[in-house]
């Protein structure tokens, strides 16, 4: 098995471990994001106040709103991730040694060179994963809502509005959200917010340039200080990443406001200051509408999720990692080892 695979499929499963964790905070961060009307109450409720909202209003399945979609998407978008990005390493670090042997640097990769194989890592996976991410912000953002009919036609309006009578909540799975997106923009609708998404691409590009130097300097003070040494603690791991994605959070977040808007469900009748014809529309109108605020809602959240996720994926990825090397190298050493007489 080659190393970009081991890193693909420890990544698809640290991705999905990380997600269930946090998802609860994605759900209530992606609500902020899209929220568009300023003056609602929201806004002043703390995460956890709004978590309880939901669960009191909608129920506690809404926590979970396109949970699978979204655990599929995160083992894809992990797997592709860490795969290319293993690839494209691979090949930056065959090219710092052949430099090395021209006279030219230390043999290492530099922070450039880091940023981009994140880059173009991070270009890969948002081209062939984000119509996953367009069916799960829909599924994120949807509220519950109740179909009500009237009773009897043949009652003054006035009084058939006393008597509307609810059923039972209008179903919205994944099948329905994937003709809801087709009905609305063809094929090219479950590529909405890819122009800000690949911006965003800066996000993890920033997050592993961080992590990779601040992980390459602690090895180099470890192995300095402990003659030979280099191995890091699963829990330095988990520091190292939450930093990492902390810093990349504060700088691009308010691309994933954006982005998050233009997946989002757009009624068409409603009011045009929250309808977004692309991009550049969304920015303008926000600028416009909302202010720079606009851009920053359910920032702490995010920082939050993002950080938390962030830090257990990386921890748990280098784990797998480290044990499907380990069984690997076990497999080849029973089957090379020399039979007793």
């Amino acid at each position: 098995m080659s190393d970009a695979l081991i890193n693909g499929l420890a990544g698809a499963g640290g991705g999905i471990i990380a997600q269930l964790i946090t998802y609860p905070l994605q759900t209530v961060n992606t609500r902020q994001q899209t929220e568009r009307d300023s003056k609602k109450d929201n806004r002043n409720l703390g995460t956890f106040q709004q978590m309880c909202q939901v669960v009191k209003q909608e129920g506690w399945e809404r926590l979970y709103g396109g949970l699978m979609p979204s655990l599929v998407g995160t083992a894809t978008s992990q797997g592709v991730y860490y795969y290319f990005y293993q690839i494209f390493r691979n090949k930056a670090e065959a090219a710092a040694l052949e430099q090395k042997r021209l006279g030219i640097g230390d043999g290492s990769v530099g922070m450039i060179s880091s940023l981009i194989v994140a880059a173009l890592s991070g270009c890969t996976n948002v081209l062939l994963t984000n119509p996953i991410w367009v069916v799960v912000t829909r599924m994120q953002t949807h509220r519950k809502e109740s179909r009500r009919t009237l009773p009897d036609k043949g009652l003054s309006d006035a009084t058939a509005q006393t008597m509307l009578s609810p059923v039972e909540p209008l179903a919205y799975g994944t099948s329905h959200v994937i003709q809801e997106v087709y009905g609305e923009a063809g094929v090219w609708g479950f590529w909405k917010g890819v122009l800000p998404t690949l911006i965003m691409v800066s996000n993890p590009s920033i997050q592993f340039m961080l992590y990779e130097t601040m992980l390459a300097k602690l090895k180099k003070r470890r192995f300095q200080s402990k003659k030979g040494s280099n191995a890091v603690t699963a829990l330095e791991i988990f520091l190292l990443g939450a930093l990492a994605k902390l810093g990349a959070t504060v700088v691009t977040y308010p691309l994933l406001v954006v982005k998050a808007r233009l997946q989002a469900r757009q009624v068409k009748n409603a009011d045009k200051r929250h309808h977004y014809k692309g991009t550049w529309d969304a920015i303008i109108k926000m600028i416009r509408y909302e202010g720079f605020y606009g851009f920053y809602k359910g920032m702490s959240t995010k920082i939050v999720q993002s950080v938390l996720a962030a830090a257990v994926l990386f921890m748990v990825k280098e784990e797998l990692v480290k044990q499907m090397r380990f069984l690997l190298a076990k497999d080849v050493y029973n089957t090379v080892k020399p039979k007793p007489r």
